[in-house]
């Protein structure tokens, strides 16, 4: 795989989003309780990343990491889904297999408030660990009918955890994907050989910060990153460069009460400045782009 260090070399496409703003920003909610690694449910190994790095010696059960994970489908997922309600803001959900499978209700109900649902594998694993062709596009196979047995549709995007496969955007093409997202070299969707578009993702405007020591302790430090981020892009929207900014959350970690209010701090700000941005799914801003910059 060559590497591209230039991408638009500084010479973006001219055009604005459909609302006639020039930063379009997408929230993305991961639904993956159920779908991390635990020995519990067959894994040959148990997640360790949670509230603490796990102890639990390497292939024992960890139910306590389990539980860290159910938190989000049982109990964050409902006062987040108010939150997106109350302010109207489009999601969209990055959506494990066996997650879909196990939480369906969840995912119907998320579904039925308009959010798209996206492939986020089988498990919450890197597509990087695949030995094969054949057992990625199993796994791919079972995730979009898990996806369209709870939600009725089908995806159209892709996000993996870790990095995609040598054969991960051949086997979406295949499929009719229309976009993934590991991207996270850019500030706007391009194409790829495969013919799939690339909405680039990020994980600095992401709660996963959180749980890493490099990353956001109270919850007003992701609002205020936020914010930050908000203030570069709309500067550099107002001189014609047109901009995606994109924000990432998990259920279980902003779920909890004592950081949701990172979840409706981000919310209530989009929300002000909402006349100024396009705030839209993850298929939509890959649609507008496909059609503004052909």
């Amino acid at each position: 795989m060559s590497r591209d260090l230039l991408g638009y070399g500084g010479a973006w496409p001219q055009f604005t989003w459909p609302n006639g703003a020039r930063l379009a920003v997408s929230v993305v909610v991961n639904v993956e309780e159920g779908a991390e690694m635990q020995v519990l449910d067959g894994d040959p190994r148990s997640e360790r990343i949670g509230e603490v790095i796990s102890v639990v010696p390497e292939g024992r059960a960890d139910p306590g990491q389990a539980q860290i994970f159910a938190y989000g489908s049982r109990a964050g997922v409902w006062r987040m889904a108010d939150a997106l309600r109350c302010h109207e803001i489009p999601a969209t959900l990055f959506v494990c297999g066996r997650a879909a499978e196990r939480a369906a209700p969840v995912l119907k109900m998320l579904a039925a408030d308009g959010h798209e649902a996206a492939s986020h594998g089988y498990l919450w694993r890197a597509h990087a660990e695949y030995d094969s062709a054949e057992a990625e596009a199993a796994d791919l196979d079972r995730t979009a009918a898990a996806i369209k047995a709870a939600t009725g549709t089908a995806p159209v995007g892709f996000f993996c955890r870790g990095a995609e496969s040598p054969w991960t955007r051949a086997l979406l093409a295949e499929r009719g994907y229309l976009y993934t997202s590991n991207g996270f070299d850019d500030d706007l969707p391009y194409r790829d050989p495969s013919g799939l578009l690339v909405v680039p993702y990020a994980l600095d405007a992401n709660d996963m910060k959180f749980f890493h020591p490099n990353g956001f302790v109270r919850a007003r430090e992701m609002v205020e990153y936020v914010a930050d981020a908000l203030d570069v892009l709309e500067a550099e929207a107002a001189r014609g460069w047109p901009r995606l900014l994109n924000i990432g959350f998990h259920l279980r970690i902003v779920g909890r009460p004592g950081r949701f209010k990172a979840f409706s701090g981000v919310l209530d700000e989009l929300a002000r400045r909402r006349g100024r941005l396009w705030i839209a799914r993850r298929a939509d801003i890959a649609r507008a782009f496909a059609q503004a910059v052909p």
